[in-house]
């Protein structure tokens, strides 16, 4: 889930602070007033300072780690609570206030665009109008010929870089495919479509382009009062689009614009999460209403920006029945001391820290089946952070009494999402959809 197209470390300290914008501005604010105070009062009550260690914020990650509780204070893990059931809704509505998920006024009217047969699968190209934006597509995957209604998959792309494509980052409808979609799927997904691959097991499959993706992406055209940016060269109407180097220009032109928007979405009071899981959640109703789909046997899941997705939907929709989270499972102090520049804005909730432990996002719904496929050498966090978050997770749905709903495991190599992790995401979905 990495700004870059290449995940890893930044090349020049010109790219780092490019891309390290505003990661402090997410951070609470500490404000001494020492002169406001006698002396002697101070030194009746000393403030412990904790112990300064190197970090992506210097000597100030240790400090900063140290302002949240630990564990949060809506941690399942504390010994007050012992109904789950009450638990989950009073921490929903604590995550969803500071989620703060603007309202898309219900189901969107849908229009098929075309339908057809690729490599065994009926296919239906869809797209709907949500309140804002350009009309978002979507591809519609199941099994060709399929008689009876299906249990349905909602499958999240990633973000990997790349967000002039969405959808067809994970989708395969065309022998024709663009040379940087083979090139994405090869390097992420083992050369393979999954969204494609889990619908040949007997799934109805939605992949949508989300917020800032696709044919939701922030066009040239539709910007001004930036000074900075190839606003000459992709997307112009004099350009050629899909040419790969304008690719290029335009993912990292969006990079680059994240920061704007991220900071424009604070002022509007709300979060990049919560506008992602706006239209995650709008997808979810064209899925879940549809006549080919099983009431109630719905999952979700998807790697990187689609696995942090599967985190925030699975938590706070009750819908999801099953999910796997691909790659993206860890802490916040993972991202708080170590990887917040490997990072988008749609992790951060501004506070959502102060109550809940990321993993435990993930939880909200326990028992709701849920797993955690992660890569041991992913360079986008930490092993041992990664580690801490499986334990949590294992503890809240133990706790619940409802450890055989929980399973992770970790696989070798960086991100990725490959064959054999596949595999046990469409197993788990058997097991629980089917």
């Amino acid at each position: 889930m990495n700004d870059d197209p290449e995940p890893g470390p930044c090349t020049n300290r010109r790219h780092f602070l490019k891309r390290s914008s505003g990661i402090l501005t997410g951070l609470p604010a500490y404000f001494g007033a020492a002169s406001l105070f006698p002396v002697r009062q101070l030194h009746a009550q000393p403030i412990a300072v904790p112990q300064a260690g190197k970090s992506i914020i210097g000597h100030y990650g240790s400090w900063a780690s140290s302002l949240r509780p630990s564990p949060p204070a809506l941690s399942f893990r504390h010994a007050s609570w012992t109904d789950p059931v009450k638990w989950t809704k009073d921490a929903q509505s604590k995550a969803s206030e500071l989620v703060a998920s603007p309202d898309l006024g219900g189901r969107p009217q849908v229009r098929v665009e075309k339908t057809y047969t690729f490599d065994g699968l009926s296919v239906e190209e869809l797209s709907w109008q949500l309140p804002h934006g350009r009309r978002t597509s979507a591809i519609l995957l199941k099994p060709e010929g399929a008689q009876k209604p299906l249990p349905g998959i909602l499958a999240l792309h990633d973000h990997g870089g790349n967000k002039y494509f969405g959808a067809k980052k994970i989708t395969r409808t065309s022998a024709d495919t663009h040379p940087l979609l083979v090139e994405h799927q090869k390097k992420y997904y083992g050369g393979m479509a999954w969204a494609n691959e889990i619908a040949r097991k007997g799934y109805v499959v939605l992949v949508h382009d989300t917020f800032a993706f696709g044919s939701r992406r922030i066009h040239y055209g539709d910007v001004e009062g930036i000074p900075w940016g190839p606003l000459n060269v992709a997307g112009r109407s004099d350009a050629n689009p899909e040419e790969s180097s304008n690719i290029a220009s335009y993912n990292e032109w969006a990079s680059e614009h994240e920061n704007v928007m991220a900071k424009s979405l604070f002022c509007a009071g709300t979060t990049w999460p919560g506008v992602t899981l706006a239209e995650d959640r709008a997808a979810l109703d064209v899925l879940s209403e549809r006549a080919d789909v099983i009431a109630g046997k719905i999952g979700c899941g998807g790697l990187s920006g689609g696995g942090l997705r599967t985190v925030y939907l699975t938590g706070l929709d009750d819908r999801i029945k099953c999910a796997v989270c691909v790659g993206f499972m860890s802490t916040w102090d993972d991202f708080l001391t170590r990887k917040a520049y490997t990072h988008t804005w749609m992790v951060y909730s501004p506070l959502l820290p102060n109550y809940l432990e990321f993993p435990e996002i993930f939880g909200l719904r326990v028992p709701v089946p849920v797993m955690a496929l992660n890569n041991g050498q992913d360079q986008l966090f930490t092993l041992d952070e990664m580690k801490k978050a499986d334990s949590i997770l294992r503890e809240v749905y133990t706790k619940a009494g409802a450890g055989d709903r929980y399973r992770s495991s970790f696989h070798g190599g960086h991100h990725k999402f490959d064959a054999a992790m596949q595999k046990e995401a469409f197993d788990w979905f058997d097991r629980w959809l089917k």
